[in-house]
């Protein structure tokens, strides 16, 4: 028998809110977390927009702790901050080596990393930060995690670009569905605003250089779309065993009810045109929880504001859900929070599992004209989902052919 794996806590911090309820109503108002950047430096590189965080770390943490944190960490600690706490875990009496911990980032501490550059080249070697390594090495957010709560289970950090924070996920469910831990903390983290990725970024054509109103410059599956906006920002859950989180009476969002990973072997940084490694990765994911396509009524797609990409994710969802498609409803809030990288499938994970929770998807902004190519029942404004046990899909997909989908479902 499959251990069910139930979802219990959440928690984010991203460009359009500081913690879970002022994100969930942001993303159902439409409302973008896109600015201007005011830094200095932003005058050197074509881009000059993106989705800062909405509340500063600094506004929430211990300030002597949080500085010898690089700032992606910062923010997957405020986000397991809340997560923690909204499952009830503050009181409750755990076995600490059941308890895991699996949180991403795609890139890992980058800003720590070029600043001690600066520092060496500069100043020289004596003013590298001797804290430099352990603030920077992409398994930070995890490990830092697992010492404020005593997580002895396992610590894990999975790096496969964009869709490390939903491969996270998945592997959060194995651990308990292995028997390797009853509870994890899981998600993905990324700080990325800094001259040099942005600058790499946009030299690849992967940034949007669209000089317009910032907020309507992330535009998913729109005929204008011309790249994708860069975000900041992390998201947490609390995943635990049925049989735990019952034990304790724990208040259960939804559950996870399977996931899938594959790989395109296609190009470092294009997707496979026809989508092939993502139809394998969401057919896995519905076979792994015994979904029958006709029950997803909800995707948080991955679709990032790209040209190729967004049209693949399409073919993706019509090869697997068939005529289903039809009478599911198709989002992506990266057109409000911007792409966050690793820490884009996580936080899009904590809007699924609301999603299926409040009976309701956020909205598309800034989808003005759709593509033709894209045959997707998509909404501009907040739309009600049918009642009843759902289920919905969360897909990330990234450089380097990854491809990570993890179904989840209301835990009746």
């Amino acid at each position: 028998m499959t251990t069910r794996v139930l979802i219990t806590g959440l928690g984010t911090t991203n460009p359009v809110g500081g913690d879970v309820p002022t994100t969930w109503r942001a993303l159902l108002d439409g409302r973008s977390g896109v600015r201007h950047l005011d830094d200095e430096w932003a005058e050197q590189i074509p881009v000059k927009i993106a989705g800062r965080i909405a509340v500063e770390p600094a506004d929430v943490l211990d300030r002597v702790k949080a500085r010898r944190w690089d700032r992606s960490t910062q923010f997957a600690m405020v986000a397991a901050q809340e997560a923690w706490a909204d499952a009830g875990l503050d009181s409750a009496e755990l076995d600490k080596e059941r308890l895991a911990v699996a949180v991403a980032s795609g890139i890992g501490g980058v800003t720590t990393l070029l600043s001690n550059y600066d520092a060496l080249r500069d100043k020289g070697s004596r003013r590298v930060s001797p804290l430099a390594v352990p603030m920077l090495m992409p398994n930070a957010p995890a490990a830092n995690i697992s010492l404020a709560y005593g997580a002895r289970a396992a610590v894990h950090a999975p790096t496969s670009a964009c869709a490390s924070g939903n491969e996270a996920i998945a592997m959060a469910i194995d651990l308990i569905r292995l028997g390797r831990a009853d509870v994890v903390i899981a998600g993905g983290t990324e700080a990325a605003i800094h001259p040099l990725p942005m600058a790499a970024f946009a030299q690849m054509m992967a940034l949007s250089k669209n000089e317009a109103d910032p907020t309507t410059v992330s535009r998913p599956w729109d005929v204008a779309r011309d790249g994708f906006v860069l975000g900041e920002g992390a998201g947490i859950l609390v995943l635990e065993s049925e049989e735990h989180a019952r034990a304790r009476g724990a208040r259960v969002y939804a559950e996870a009810l399977g996931a899938g990973i594959s790989n395109d072997a296609h190009d470092i940084a294009q997707p496979d045109p026809e989508g092939r490694g993502g139809t394998r990765a969401i057919k896995a994911a519905l076979e792994a929880g015994n979904i029958d396509p006709r029950d997803v009524v909800h995707v948080n797609a991955h679709a990032t504001s790209t040209p190729q990409g967004d049209i693949a994710e399409g073919l993706m969802l019509h090869a697997v859900l068939g005529d289903a498609v039809d009478q599911c409803v198709v989002t992506s809030t990266k057109s409000m929070t911007g792409h966050l990288l690793g820490g884009a499938g996580a936080l899009e994970a904590v809007a699924t599992v609301l999603a299926i929770r409040e009976h309701v998807s956020p909205p598309t902004i800034n989808l003005d004209e759709k593509d033709a190519k894209v045959d997707l029942d998509i909404p501009t404004e907040a739309r009600p989902l049918r009642e009843g046990d759902i289920v919905a899909l969360n897909n990330s997909f990234g450089f380097g052919g990854a491809n990570v989908a993890v179904a989840f479902g209301s835990a009746s």
